[in-house]
């Protein structure tokens, strides 16, 4: 008799364990989904700092002025979906550019990537 009473005690326990480890797994969905979110956004910040950076050293290269090198690396920026927060010239024909992009992350919210980069000749 003990024996069955001890099995009428454990029921419902797999029930339990269940919901448990469903649990625990949507958690881990749901930090991974946050990572992968936040190192997407990080890699779209350094795309776009490269692309405009680029697109200023060569219209410095052309032979055109810091404002207009730096207006054309904000516009690729801008069409990359990030703001150019820093354009600057590093003598002779080399352009330093700073983007931020905003990402959505699922358990953060609203946050900033930032990436610079340097183009031009060696």
């Amino acid at each position: 008799m003990r024996g069955r009473e001890r099995t009428d005690l454990d029921r419902g326990s797999g029930t339990v364990l269940a919901i448990g480890l469903v649990a625990a797994l949507a958690t881990v969905a749901l930090a991974l989904a946050t990572l992968a979110g936040a190192l997407v956004g990080r890699e779209r910040a350094v795309a776009a700092a490269d692309l405009a950076a680029l697109a200023g050293a060569q219209a410095l290269i052309d032979g055109h002025g810091l404002p207009e090198s730096c207006q054309a690396a904000a516009a690729i920026a801008q069409a990359m979906g990030a703001e150019l927060t820093e354009c600057a010239r590093i003598p002779p024909d080399r352009l330093t550019a700073a983007c931020r992009i905003g990402i959505d992350l699922p358990l953060l919210g609203r946050r900033i990537a930032e990436a610079e980069a340097v183009a031009g000749p060696p």
